[in-house]
This record gives structure tokens, sequence and C-alpha cells, in this order.
């Protein structure tokens, strides 16, 4: 067998730098995010890295390999100048990096020709990589682009459809789809311009136009029929614009006419307070005042009674700043907000249109008919009365998707009458159906206004269908914005696609200049073949046929890819699906035989997670058993993998070793990395972990005992942590980064069983109940691979508490500060699931519920929040002073005393109980000033809210060691590194 480079070495600082280039703000997406949404996408260079690294020896030529990638500089050395300034608070001036985005570079013949070289060394030639769970199509992609035969294939017919105009269309067609998809546009905005005018009046002020409409959904108060408009805040903008609501009496309650009319005010606590907060709502009007449960509003919601009210109208206007020499004016656009006028409300015109349109549109099937499933993962949407696909939009955004759709399809009936229907003009009308998604993507009342940027969130700025209680609807016939705006990111894109896929575009042209060709002939795209089916069944490939298998699988129950996806699936069926019928046959997207861990499939069954789980587990086995097959016998599989659960970990290996594959490498990528002190509101995984797996021999019939495996996975760990926390692997992305060394050789030890007995009682429990509950007999000697990621853990916990102390004072942390230490070590926020601190408890001795909730923290649904020492104070919940149950006691008993007593105070207290002289104090002093936030008189500069207590903790405690414990406990490390950089 074969090594390739991606078994012996990857870059993995310099792919983690170049993935966050791809997704810098103010800097455009690549053309392949931005033409379409779709969940959980991977960074084009860790994609063709993956592919490049899986094809090449393992004595390939690092530099060139880097050449090959794009990465033509230091990139760690200018992402560590840009962390500095940023630290600073300054804005870094010029160019950072040395080189452009590394997935830019078309791979020049140069670099092509030393590949095949090193191809031909292992005896690869016509080389076909496979992607069975494509999705956005990143990985087919990038092999495309490489030159390979590449094989995508998707379940789900949105992602089949946006693989083929991601890939397919600008490698077949170049830049004649881009014309033809223009002459098509443009005849479409002349057309549903026309017949939505009537519906959007225009702005009032002379020089300006409008831009966005915000509007509240409304029930009636049921105490005193007042209508009441419903939202959280009325912020519009982070300069303190919003709005004040103004109700009208009328008669007094029991009065129908009673409203809410709206003014716009320029200063924060001029704003109405909100009208709706955990649900439940609050009446505005000063003679009722009264509580609206979330219930009753439900309930109205579901009755068809919710309705909406328009509150306030964007808009720019354009003034006269000055003159230039020649005397022609400069111009400048600035944005206004105002209260809705009488003529601004054609709701009753819209609904008149609608009462026309609709049974028309119906019987033509041209909107959506289709129910949101009952037993959907998410049902907010018929919770809040919205049974319907389409009641996901607006009266009048519904008229205008309606309508949008109407033009699409005479459009296609002309082309076909006219004779002019061909491959290039079916690929023109499927780019034109994904701007028309661009629209329902950003009008829908899922689409909200953020007030911090004073911009509309697209409907999946979340991956779910929250219910929102205020919406923004795009002006969407004005010049540039709308429609026209949808149709010009759709253009560029194509643009951009064609000139990263097509060699022939020129290879140092500007991605906006290259297009200076028209078809050439010297250019043979390589084989491409995109399919839509089940991963397990691939029929049209050939056993033993495919060199590489690069997938980035579905991430178990962090996405649920089909319910989400018939957003859109309803109307690309009615758009798209009159182009490619195959992909839209279905009523809705296939959920019954995708490969993720829905509890929604196993709804009304006892143990639905742990169903859905299993479920998963045997999905994925069944598609690794179809690669198995597929891959010829040196092949290769890559997987890319994120998950913070070990459940998840656990059912990928399970799947993995049952369909006979093995880990032969593991590289975590830190795809969304920030500055090394950056610390947020809550905690989040950033890393995606590549595992290189290979076929397993036929295992031997000797048995392999845990016993003698557990001290090899924890050695693996040990081998590698180091590296990857010098890569820039952190927090909870380290614990990550090492379940990859430990399922390598829990995976190529497999199968294993225990010499003695499960001792851990929780987890026998919960073996037992899973056994239970699948018919299965319990066996207390069965491994599995979460023993292998529990051992990772315990490794990682006693390597950070080892250099978190930097003294070695022959003392162990208590096991709470361990825990305490570790959790802001590892999840670098106060706030983070409760399930990962249960894990992180386990490997510390802790028990969480008994020893953590209700005294260091408390919990909040599904997380876990830390309190600061002032909160612990307030919730009655401060131990003993003298750290006698635990040092965090003491510790938060100091810091309290000096942020509300003073630093005197808390330097008598540390006296008083002679913590001065004590080792383990010391250690667990030195262990939290490592892992708090350095708070703002250290840093100067300000936390996120949930973080300053924590903040002010740190600072107290500095404050406190410079004064009495300079000379026993050095000056924290992450100190110095603020210190170094702010004097930069």
């Amino acid at each position: 067998m074969t090594r390739r480079l991606i078994e012996a070495w990857l870059p993995i600082a310099a792919l983690g730098i170049e993935s966050l280039r791809e997704r810098t703000p103010m800097t455009p997406f690549p053309a392949p995010n931005r033409l379409h949404v779709w969940w959980a996408r991977r960074p084009l260079v860790a994609s063709r890295a993956a592919v490049l690294a899986s094809l090449l020896p393992e004595d390939a030529d690092h530099s060139k390999f880097l050449h090959m990638l794009g990465i033509h500089g230091d990139a760690a050395a200018s992402r560590r100048r840009i962390d500095a300034a940023r630290r600073k608070g300054e804005r870094f001036e010029g160019q950072a990096y040395t080189y452009s985005r590394a997935f830019t570079y078309p791979p020049s013949d140069a670099d092509r020709s030393w590949a095949r070289t090193g191809y031909g060394r292992l005896g690869l030639d016509q080389i076909a990589v496979l992607d069975p769970t494509a999705g956005g199509g990143a990985i087919p992609f990038e092999s495309a682009r490489l030159g390979f035969d590449t094989f995508g294939n998707d379940l789900n017919p949105v992602a089949a459809l946006i693989e083929r105009a991601t890939i397919e269309l600008p490698l077949k067609h170049g830049l004649a789809v881009l014309r033809e998809f223009e002459r098509i546009a443009s005849e479409y905005i002349k057309r549903r311009e026309k017949r939505l005018l009537p519906f959007f009046p225009p702005e009032p002020a002379e020089n300006a136009i409008p831009t966005n409409f915000i509007w509240a959904r409304t029930i009636r108060c049921p105490h005193c029929e007042g209508l009441v408009p419903l939202s959280p805040n009325w912020r519009l903008a982070p300069d303190g614009t919003g709005a004040r609501m103004l109700p009208e009496n009328g008669k007094g309650p029991g009065d129908t006419t009673r409203h809410v009319r709206f003014t716009i005010v320029s200063k924060a606590k001029e704003q109405s307070p909100g009208t709706v907060s955990g649900g439940d709502a609050t009446c505005p009007f000063d003679d009722c005042g009264r509580l609206i449960a979330g219930d009753h509003i439900k309930a109205e919601a579901q009755a068809g009674r919710m309705g909406q009210q328009l509150y306030t109208v964007v808009f720019k206007k354009k003034l006269i700043t000055g003159h230039t020499k020649v005397g022609k004016p400069k111009e400048k656009w600035v944005r206004g907000y105002r209260a809705p006028r009488p003529e601004d409300d054609l709701s009753q015109a819209v609904a008149e249109a609608l009462a026309e349109k609709l049974p028309d549109w119906e019987a033509m099937d041209m909107v959506p008919t289709e129910r949101v499933p009952a037993d959907i993962n998410d049902d907010r949407p018929i919770q809040y009365g919205m049974p319907l696909w389409r009641d996901l939009f607006s009266p009048r955004q519904l008229l205008g998707h309606g309508t949008a759709v109407e033009v699409f399809r005479e459009l296609i009936d002309e082309e076909k009458a006219a004779d002019r229907w061909n491959e290039v003009t079916a690929g023109a009308f499927a780019y034109l159906s994904l701007s028309l998604d661009k629209m329902l993507n950003y009008n829908s009342r899922m689409s909200v206004w953020m007030s911090t940027r004073e911009v509309m969130a697209n409907t999946f700025n979340r991956h779910d269908f929250a219910f929102c209680w205020s919406h923004a609807e795009m002006a969407p016939l004005i010049v540039g914005l709308g429609y026209d705006w949808a149709i010009e990111q759709t253009a560029k894109c194509i643009g951009e696609l064609v000139a990263l896929t097509r060699p022939d575009a020129g290879a140092t042209a500007s991605l906006q200049s290259r297009f200076n060709f028209d078809g050439a002939p010297v250019f043979t795209p390589p084989p491409i073949t995109l399919t839509c089916k089940s991963g397990d069944s691939l029929d049209h490939i050939a056993d033993a046929s495919i060199d590489a298998v690069v997938m980035d699988p579905p991430y178990y129950d962090n996405v649920m890819y089909a319910e989400l996806s018939d957003f859109f699936y309803v109307w690309l069926k009615r758009t798209a699906g009159y182009i490619y019928t195959e992909l839209f046959r279905r009523a809705l997207t296939d959920k019954e035989n995708e490969a993720v861990a829905n509890p929604a499939k196993f709804k009304g069954e006892k143990g639905a997670k742990a169903l859905a789980g299993r479920d998963y587990q045997q999905r994925m086995a069944a598609i690794f058993t179809e690669m198995r097959r597929v891959l010829k016998p040196d092949g290769i599989m890559t997987l890319m993998f994120t998950h913070k659960a070990t459940g998840a970990w656990d059912a990928l290996t399970k799947g993995l070793m049952e369909a006979g594959f093995a880990i032969t490498a593991s590289w975590p990528i830190n795809t969304e990395a920030e500055g090394s002190l950056h610390i947020k509101d809550k905690s989040a995984a950033n890393s995606t972990v590549f595992l290189v797996c290979r076929p397993l021999a036929q295992p031997g019939a000797d048995t392999r005992y845990w016993e003698d495996v557990e001290p090899k996975v924890r050695a693996a760990v040990r081998e590698r942590i180091g590296v990857f926390q010098t890569a820039g692997i952190r927090g909870v992305d380290l614990y990550l980064s090492c379940f990859g060394p430990a399922l390598e050789v829990f995976s190529q030890a497999w199968p294993l069983v225990r010499g003695t007995p499960r001792q851990d009682i929780e987890q026998s429990r919960r073996k037992r109940r899973q056994a239970e509950m699948f018919d299965e007999a319990y066996d207390p000697f069965a491994v599995t691979p979460e023993d292998a990621l529990v051992a990772a853990r315990t490794e990682v916990k006693q390597w950070r508490l080892s250099q978190l102390a930097h003294v070695r004072r022959n003392v162990e942390l208590d096991n709470l500060t361990s825990w305490f230490v570790l959790a802001w070590d590892a999840f670098e926020a106060p706030v983070f699931p409760f399930d990962e601190a249960n894990k992180l408890a386990k490997i510390c001795g802790v028990d969480l519920d008994r020893d953590v909730v209700g005294r260091l923290a408390e919990k909040k649904g599904a997380d876990l929040v830390l309190w600061d020492s002032v909160t612990r104070a307030a919730k009655g919940s401060l131990g003993l002073p003298d750290g006698r149950d635990s040092m965090m006691d003491a510790l938060h008993q100091l810091a309290r005393t000096a942020r509300t007593a003073s630093l005197e105070s808390a330097n008598e207290l540390l006296a008083k109980h002679g913590l001065a002289v004590e080792p383990a104090f010391l250690t667990a002093l030195e262990a939290v000033l490592e892992v708090l936030p350095v708070g703002s008189i250290w840093s100067g500069f300000d936390l996120p809210d949930a973080a300053k207590g924590a903040g002010a903790d740190f600072d107290a405690l500095e404050n406190l060691r410079r004064l009495a414990l300079a000379e026993k406990v050095a000056e924290p490390e992450q100190l110095k590194i603020w210190q170094e950089e702010l004097t930069v």
C-alpha cells in the first residue's frame, strides 16, 4: 500500500488561516458560497488540500504543495500582524498578506506537471475522485479545478442543483451561459416591475427611495381588545435610533379600534420597551398593561388571527455635499427612518390581488401548496400559525414571489416556442431560479432587521426556523436593490465561477477581468458526473474504480439539511423543476433516507434521540460500505468532520469500522479561528478534523484487550497535542483535535474487548438502557469508540493543567478548581453546552449537578452559565474564604472583596487565612489568571457583557497578585502577550 502525503504531513496552521481568509468580513465570500444558501460549507482551500494531499506521495515537496494550493507566502506572520492591530483597536492599514486569497489561484501548468509526476510515482493515471455527500459542492468543485474525473453526489435535490450550477455549467459552457443569463434576466426584470409596481408606493421625500419595510406581528389583547404589535425591542440603529409606540386607547378596553401608532426617536432611552419576552407578551395600552400568555399567542396564530403591522420605513436620500471644480455636484446617499403613512398601507390592494391570483397560480402549480410536515424537527412554523410553506411569507412577499414564478414560466414557454431552447439556455434559467431563491432568502417573515449593522439578515442567519416577532421586507423594485440586486449577484457569481474553473480565462488576470475568451476550443473540461441519489447506492460507479473518496459527511444532529432545504425546494420545483424535472419529482425532500441524527423520525417513540443516533450510525456505515466497494485496492478515503459531542464521533467511527475502515491519520484545521485572546459570549467549536481512512485487512483471530490499547491511545494523544497547540488549535478545539489520534490507534486495533467488566457506574447504566432500548443484551466487556474519546479528553486535561500552572509545587488543584480552570480554558466563554460541561466534569471527578450547578454556575436550557464572584455572592453561593472545600471559594472571596470593598481589604483577607503560604492556593491563582478573560483595567478594551464579571475578577486578582504575591506567583503569560502587542 502506497502512503500518501496526507498520511504524513499537512500544513494545518496555514490551512486554518487561509480558511479564515475565505470568510473575512469586508471581502466577498467565494462565488460558490454566494451563489445559493447551503449549510455547513467547507472552505475551498481546505477542500483542495484534502483532495490533492490524498493523491500525492508522502514525500511530495511541501513548498510546491503549498504553491499549488495558492499559499504563496507566510500566512502565519501576516495573521499575527492583523491580530496585533485588532487587539490594539486599530484598523490594519495596507496589505496584510503578500498574496491573494488562496482559493482564487488556479494551478499553473508547472503546478500540474509537478503533481502529475507525483501521481505517476504512485501508479495513478486518469484519476477519479468521489464525494458521495457533496452538499454545496466544495470538494467536487476543487477536484474538477485540479483536472480529475469528478463524481459528486447528494441525496438532496437542492444540493444537486447547486452542484450543477457551481461546477458543471461554468466548466462546460464558460461565458456563454453568463451572456444568456443576462439576456433572459433583462427581460425578466422588465416584466416583473410592471406587474408589481402598483403595490410599492414611492418615497414621499424628493430624491429619496425606500429600501426596506419593517413589520411587527400582531394579535389582539384578550383583556382589552387592543391590537398589540409584537417585538422584543424597537431598535433600528446602533446610534439610538428606534421606534416609540403611541397607543390609541379609543373608547377604552373592549373597543376593537384600539391600535398603536409609531414615531421614530433618536435616543435609546426614548424607545418603547419591547412587548415580547420569553414568548409572552405585555399589552402596551396604559389602561391595560396585562400579560398575554405565550400559549394564547400561539392559539391565536393557529386560528389565523395573527396579523402584521408596518412600523418603520427605511429609506435613502440623496444629498448634495458640494461641487467639483467643474461644477458637477458631489452626491451622497444617507440612510433614514420614518414612521409609516396611511399611503404606505396597501394591504387591501395586496389582499385583492392575491384573491384574484392564487386560484390560478394553484391550478397552474406556481405557488407552494405543500404543508410543513407535522413531524418536522423544528415545528415552530406550525406552532405560530404557518402550516403551509408559503405561510412563511407575508402577503406582499407572497405576491412578489408568485409573480416571479409566473414570469419565469412565461419566459421558458416563449424560449421553447421560439425554438431557442438548448443546454446553455436551460443553464441560464437554472441560474435565474437561484436568483429568485436569493429573494426568497432575503424576503421572508424570518428576514429580520439587524440594528447593529442596519441591514437585513437572511432567512437562514440561523440553521433553524426560529419564529421572528418582527421582520424586514426588501423593496424589490428599486434600481440596484431587490430583484436587480439578486440578479446582479448571480451574474457576478457566474463570472467568477468561470474564472475559477476555466484555465483558459487567464491565470494572472483578476476575477473581474478574466473574461477575454469565447469558449476557446483549447480547453477540454474534465469528466464531471453529478448525481442525486442515496450515497449508499451509487450503482453508476463501477467496483474498484475510484482513487480517492473525499467527503464532508453530514454532521450528526447539527443541521437538518432536508428540513431546511424544503424552504427552497417547494419553490424550485416550480422553477428549476421545469428545467431538470428528474430532480424535483417528490412532494418534499427525502428525509427518510437522509443520514442525519434526526429525532423527528422517531417522534413519539421512547428514546427518540438514541434511536436517531443509531439510525445515523447505520446509514453512515452503509455509505462507507459503498465507498469500500468503489475504492481501488490502494484507494484512500478522507473525511472532514466536526462536532463537539462525543456521541457524534462515536457514531461516525462505529460506522467506519463496521464498513471495514481504519483511520491512518488525522489533522485538525481551525477553519474559523480567531486571535489567541478572543473572548466570546458563548463557546463554539471552530475546527474541522480530517480523518484519513484505509480499508482494513481482515482482522486477526487473536483477542485484543482495551486495557492493552488504552495506554497507546493516551500516548498517541500526548505525542500530537503539542503540535496541534503550536499550530494555533486551542480551547475546545484542542480536545476535538485529539479525538483523531485517539481514534487512529483505536480503529487500527479493532475489534477490542475488555479484560475486566466496565467499572464506570453511570456509563454502565447508560449502556444498559441503550441495550434494552435496542433489544440487545448488555455486555459489560464491550468497548466503543467513546472509550477512546474519554481517554483523549483525560490526556488533554492533564496536559493543559500542567501548562497552566508554571511553578511545580508538588500539589494538585482540587477537583472543582480543576473543572473551573479547564472550563474557561476549553470553552473561552462563560456560556457553553451543559452536556460538554458534564463530560469535562467527569474527567475532573466532579458531579456537575451537585458540585457546580447552584454553586459556581446555573443551568439555562441546554447551556451552563458560569458565575463571577459578585454573582456568586448575590446568589449566596460563595464558599468559605480559607478554601478548605475548594480554592475557587477562596479566589472568588478575594476577588469579590477587592471589587466591592477595596484591594486592601482583600489583602487583609488573604493574610487572615494564611493563603499566601498555601501552595494549593498559589497554584490555583496562577492557573485561574491564565484562563479568565483579561478585564478592561489591564487590556483597555471592553469585554462582551456576559464576560465582563469574569474580566473584573481577573483585574481584581491580578491587582492583588501584584500587591502581595508578586514574588511567589509570576505575571500571567496571557497578560504578557497583551502588553507586548499593545506596545508594538
